[in-house]
């Protein structure tokens, strides 16, 4: 009797798996910035952080744009969110000040992780909701996973800038990892800019700001960082409004709900009015 030989492994082609490795990177990223944090090494567990964050806004848009996306990526992408964005900043915090808050401490590190795992697990059901219109899609329900990361490190990087007198104090951690936790799994609506567009008239201004932020961001990155931090903190109350605004016009049926066009920063933007 012949044995049947058995089926040899499909070989992928390796832009298919570019969007995983920048995923892996970026888990690699985050445990760096533990291991930076164990050091005292603040300033670049930070910065392991944010090119974590970084990576993590790269690999989904490769993926679409290689046409690679696959359920392995899906979930590598999850865990390595939660590593990167739900381990590790709280523990930058827990090494640079929560430590000497004894216990209690440790259990704001364990509120942040725990609500990094539901926010997680929320948004990964939300992909699969079948009733969820198209301009629903430009919002994230809650704070997303590396904003909600970047922004508990806030007073870890206006330390950097004024000092560890005011802002190394384990009540302020403690507030932000609570404050942001709670963001994070809330209904609050925040902007999600995945399918925002560029009208051509603002592109090279748009170009120009980029440039901009990109100097800042070499010669005074910490102050950058907390200017974007302040924006963006800023920005949610408008998109609560924005969000309040689109839903009253979609239950009004004032424009087609899945019109895959419209701009959300102008709730007064008709659909016959596309470029």
């Amino acid at each position: 009797m012949i044995k049947q030989r058995p089926p040899r492994l499909k070989r992928l082609p390796i832009n298919r798996l570019i969007p995983n490795m920048l995923t892996v990177t970026a888990l690699c990223a985050g445990m760096t910035a533990i291991n930076f944090a164990s050091r005292e090494m603040w300033e670049a567990s930070v910065f392991a952080i944010v090119v974590a964050a970084v990576l993590d806004g790269l690999d989904g848009r490769v993926a679409r744009m290689l046409n690679a996306q696959s359920k392995f990526g899906a979930e590598l992408d999850s865990l390595s969110d939660f590593i990167s964005f739900g381990v590790a900043p709280p523990m930058i915090l827990y090494f640079w000040t929560l430590e000497h808050a004894g216990r209690i401490g440790w259990v704001f590190v364990l509120f942040f992780t725990i609500c990094m795992a539901l926010r997680l697990a929320r948004f990964n059901t939300a992909l699969e909701a079948p009733d969820k219109q198209e301009w629903e899609n430009n919002f994230f329900t809650g704070v997303p996973a590396p904003a909600g990361a970047l922004l508990i490190m806030y007073p870890l990087v206006l330390s950097f800038m004024f000092g560890d007198d005011f802002f190394r104090n384990p009540a302020m951690a403690a507030v932000f990892l609570i404050a942001i936790g709670g963001l994070m799994v809330s209904r609050i609506p925040t902007f999600s800019f995945k399918k925002a567009k560029v009208a051509q008239a603002y592109v090279l201004p748009v170009m120009i700001g980029v440039g901009l932020i990109a100097a800042f961001l070499v010669s005074a990155p910490w102050a950058m960082l907390s200017v974007i931090g302040a924006i963006y903190l800023g920005s949610i109350p408008l998109s609560l409004k924005s969000y309040r605004t689109w839903k009253k016009r979609a239950e009004r049926g004032e424009f087609d709900v899945n019109d895959e066009d419209l701009d959300i920063h102008d709730p007064e933007h008709q659909k016959d009015d596309k470029e």
